[in-house]
């Protein structure tokens, strides 16, 4: 079986992460608009690949003024570098339904290894005759890694926002159709 293109359904699709705040809370967020697919091969998972792009802008943590200041130069500075991007290196089996994905995420400019821990939630066909299949995936990073040093100290001690960033990812990707030759599309 050769590998399948699935684009990523991001309506059913999310990217969110968190972040220690004060060292005693932690704050989510989410990035609301990217787009991405894969490239999909379950017999050999080492001829599978993934790609993702992330607008920057589109970081959601409910409340503006975060909002405000985590686009700016203090950390994402969107005006500067409007997208983040993940593409894979490789892909491995890792047990039943699970993988590692290796890859690099070009984020504020700056790209990084990056191993995304990953669990294949099945397939299913929907209601419109098309097939569907779903992934759980977790990484951390270290945000100081990708020149994202701002921060305060705090009275009590320690810092008012945590370097180790938890990244959590659902997707659910639809299989897209193979092209018709020519002849049969007249």
């Amino acid at each position: 079986m050769a590998a399948e293109t699935w684009e990523f359904d991001v309506v059913h699709s999310s990217i969110n992460f968190w972040v220690r705040h004060l060292m005693v809370s932690k704050v989510r967020g989410r990035f609301t608009r990217w787009t991405g697919k894969l490239s999909l091969d379950e017999q050999n998972p080492a001829g599978s690949s993934v790609e993702a792009q992330i607008e920057a802008d589109s970081i959601d943590t409910r409340e503006e003024q975060r909002d405000a200041h985590l686009r700016s130069p203090d950390f994402l500075d969107v005006a500067k570098f409007p997208q983040l991007t993940f593409r894979s290196r490789s892909v491995q089996k890792a047990g039943d339904g699970r993988y590692t994905v290796q890859g690099e995420l070009t984020l504020h400019g700056v790209t990084k290894p990056v191993t995304l821990a990953v669990e294949h939630g099945g397939r299913a066909r929907d209601p419109w005759g098309g097939e569907r299949t779903g992934f759980s995936a977790h990484t951390s990073l270290d945000r100081k890694d990708f020149g994202l040093g701002w921060n305060k100290a705090i009275e009590a001690g320690g810092v008012m926002v945590g370097e180790k960033v938890e990244i959590d990812i659902e997707i659910e990707a639809k299989r897209q159709s193979a092209a018709k030759p020519a002849e049969a599309r007249q």
